[in-house]
């Protein structure tokens, strides 16, 4: 298998033949697939016009129209294309002369191939950042989603997860690797499977999670052994990279990968390529890596638990997913969801709610995110007979623990704003317990064993405070 790197397009431009093919054949070995040839210096600027080129390889010396003239043209008229010089002439004044006129790189013939090579990758690079950065400004001012149907498992109607899809559209077709952070259960896999599915890939999408996974059981699930291996390997078996072959790999809870699989998978993103268990030749791989994790990264390197090269390599583009308590406007979306998928799977009418289940359900700072509510509905749904959803269960999580202090945001700002406007002092502090109490009672619609989840009080305490608070008011 050979590594492609992508549909940018390179076009080498030299009068020999010769060289036109062995650069071709070098680039193609590379894995870059899409490698143009022009032997004729006047040929380049209509093909320009015609061909939607990325990366130009130039011979300066050229009969009919020179490299250098070609040159400033194209960086006159072709800015966004870097022009890679490649001449037999070693002269230090000519070489700073093209980088002046605008040229990416300066190679002298005859090149090492691992020069030529890396130095249309980096421009091939730079072509995919420009191209990344120009989508994600358009998609911005924007504010839509160009694909809607790759977002469609995900439940949302939140500006955060919007901006977030945004992202994932733009790095959807890079090659390069992608890491996913994220609370358990804000549903990671399924934002790895969008940029899958959005990413044109014709290869599957292969998920496994590394955590709990020693070094033996994770080179033995990602890459398969050879026969006689170890006891017991009776016959060969690929692994899951094999599977994921023209597609992507996507590890969830890559913060557990113990350190010595860790250096495995940095060869595997370096070189794309990766010993089976027993095997002494490496099997290149085309797969797209696409990782997730719960933890921060960056704090488990700076303790030495993961290697800063890998970091920095995993996070070339990283997605963050905000947790269901930043976008409460999400709660009754999924809540409506899951009620009806609760309904159909269990063969049940689907059940009517109160208003008030959502405010209690705001108050709640929902450490599993979208797989803990998911879980509360189907269970609520499991416990209904008749009528409105039993609110009990919800009641038995939401009141053991306290308000998200996002809610508490929401449950003060008005308050703090009322009290600016009416007193132009310090508030008392029975002051402000009343207006918080009064806000409280107005958020949960008069509810008051939400309103007391959401100051914290227990039912009777709000009780006793809302009589002296009525009291007040008739004085």
């Amino acid at each position: 298998m050979k590594v492609t790197n992508g549909s940018l397009t390179v076009l080498l431009v030299d009068d020999e033949q010769n060289i036109l093919l062995s650069s071709k054949s070098l680039l193609r070995l590379a894995g870059i697939q899409n490698v143009q040839t022009i032997d004729d210096s006047r040929q380049v600027l209509s093909h320009l016009q015609s061909e939607i080129i990325n990366v130009i390889v130039l011979d300066l010396l050229m009969p009919y129209i020179s490299g250098r003239e070609l040159l400033n043209t194209i960086c006159r008229d072709y800015p966004h294309i870097p022009v890679i010089v490649m001449t037999a002439s070693d002269e230090v004044e000519i070489a700073v002369e093209c980088m002046k006129a605008g040229a990416f790189d300066y190679l002298v013939k005859p090149v090492e191939h691992s020069r030529l090579i890396s130095s249309v990758k980096r421009a091939m690079e730079i072509c995919n950042l420009k191209s990344q950065v120009t989508q994600l400004r358009d998609q911005l001012l924007s504010n839509k989603i160009k694909h809607p149907a790759a977002f469609a498992p995900i439940i949302s109607a939140s500006p955060k997860m919007l901006s977030m899809f945004q992202y994932c559209e733009i790095i959807a077709e890079s090659q390069q690797p992608v890491i996913i952070i994220g609370e358990t259960g804000v549903g990671k896999e399924l934002v790895a499977k969008a940029i899958h599915d959005l990413s044109g890939l014709p290869g599957k999408f292969v998920p496994v999670n590394v955590a709990g996974l020693d070094d033996n059981m994770f080179s033995d699930t990602l890459f398969g052994h050879k026969k006689g291996a170890f006891t017991g390997a009776d016959q060969a078996r690929s692994g899951l990279i094999s599977k994921a072959a023209g597609g992507t790999l996507f590890l969830d809870e890559i913060g557990d990968l113990a350190e010595i699989s860790q250096m495995k998978l940095l060869r595997l993103l370096q070189e794309q390529e990766y010993y089976p268990v027993g095997e002494d030749t490496a099997f290149e791989t085309d797969a797209r890596i696409i990782a997730a994790t719960n933890k921060d990264l960056r704090e488990l390197t700076e303790k030495g638990k993961f290697r800063n090269d890998l970091y920095f390599r995993l996070c070339t583009h990283k997605v963050n997913i905000p947790p269901l308590r930043k976008r409460p406007e999400d709660i009754p979306l999924l809540l409506e969801h899951f009620i009806e998928q609760a309904a159909h799977s269990l063969k049940k009418k689907k059940p009517a709610y109160p208003d008030e289940l959502i405010i209690l359900l705001n108050a709640y700072d929902f450490p599993g995110n979208v797989r803990e509510l998911k879980a509360m509905v189907f269970d609520a749904v499991v416990r209904h007979r008749s009528g409105f959803l039993n609110q009990e269960r919800f009641r038995e999580v939401v009141g053991d623990c306290p308000a998200s202090p996002d809610v508490g945001y929401v449950l003060v700002k008005p308050v703090v704003e009322a009290l600016q406007e009416t007193i132009h002092r310090l508030p008392k502090v029975s002051e402000v317990e009343d207006y918080l109490i009064k806000e409280a009672m107005k958020q949960a619609r008069g509810n008051q064993g939400i309103a007391a989840s959401l100051l914290g009080f227990t039912r009777q305490t709000l009780n006793k405070r809302l009589q002296k608070v009525k009291n007040k008011d008739s004085a």
